[in-house]
C-alpha cells in the first residue's frame, strides 16, 4: 500500500499541474469558492463563524478557501507541491487557516474541532483505518464530519479495482457501503448522505456524520 499511495501522490502533484496549464488562476479561484458555496447549500450546512474547521486533505483550493472569519487549520501532505502555483498559501490572505504540510496519518488535533471536512481525500490516504481514527479523533463531541467520496457503482469493478490500478489517483476502492460500515466502526453515525454525481464506475457521495 504504502508504494501504491506514493504512486497515487506523485501523480496528484502531476493532475494539478497539468490541469492548471492555460487557465486563469484568478477566475479558477473565483469558480472554486463559488462551487464550495454551492456544495454547503445543497447539503444544508450553515457554518457559525465561531465553529472551529479542519479541513483534512484539504489540496490547493480545498473549502478553507470559504471561511474568512473561522479558525481553520488545513492539513495535506503535498502543501510543498502546491504552494508554488497557488498565491494564497503566502501572500497573506487567508491569515485564519493555520496549513500543516504532513500526512493525516500523523496529524493530532490538540483540541478536536466543531466541524472537520475530509472532502474527495479519505481515498487518497496511506491508511485508512489510522485516519479514521485520526479524523473520529479530531471530531468533537457533537461535532461534524463531512465526508465525500467515490464509491464504486458494481462489485465486480470494485474487485478489479482493488487487483489492477485502473484509478492511479486511489489507492483505496470501496462501495458506499464499505464507508458507511467503516464510519460506524470508528464510532460515527451517518445523519445524512447526498449523491452528487453518478458516473459508470463510481457515485460521488457526500456523508455528513456525527
Amino acid at each position: 500500500m504504502n508504494l501504491r499511495w506514493k504512486i497515487a501522490q506523485f501523480f496528484e502533484a502531476w493532475w494539478w499541474r497539468r490541469y492548471l496549464r492555460g487557465k486563469s488562476l484568478p477566475d479558477y479561484l473565483v469558480w472554486k469558492r463559488g462551487y464550495w458555496l454551492d456544495f454547503l447549500q445543497k447539503i444544508g450546512l450553515e457554518v457559525p463563524a465561531t465553529a472551529s474547521i479542519l479541513d483534512a486533505g484539504c489540496g490547493p483550493a480545498g473549502i478553507f478557501l470559504v471561511f474568512p472569519e473561522n479558525k481553520t487549520t488545513a492539513v495535506d501532505p503535498l502543501l510543498g507541491k502546491y504552494r508554488p502555483m497557488f498565491p494564497h498559501f503566502t501572500d497573506g490572505t487567508l491569515r485564519n487557516v493555520r496549513f500543516l504540510e504532513q500526512p493525516l496519518e500523523s496529524y493530532a488535533a490538540a483540541v478536536p474541532f466543531d466541524l472537520v471536512f475530509c472532502l474527495n481525500a479519505i481515498n487518497h490516504v496511506a491508511d485508512l483505518e489510522l485516519c479514521l481514527q485520526k479524523l473520529r479523533q479530531a471530531t468533537r463531541p457533537g461535532g461534524k464530519l463531512v465526508l465525500s467520496v467515490d464509491a464504486h457503482n458494481y462489485a465486480a469493478f470494485k474487485r478489479i479495482f482493488q487487483l489492477v490500478p485502473g484509478d492511479i489517483l486511489h489507492p483505496h476502492q470501496l462501495d458506499l457501503a464499505d464507508y458507511k460500515n467503516l464510519l460506524h466502526a470508528h464510532g460515527f453515525e451517518v445523519e445524512q448522505e447526498f449523491l452528487f454525481k453518478k458516473e459508470f464506475f463510481f457515485g460521488y457521495w457526500v456523508l455528513v456524520v456525527r
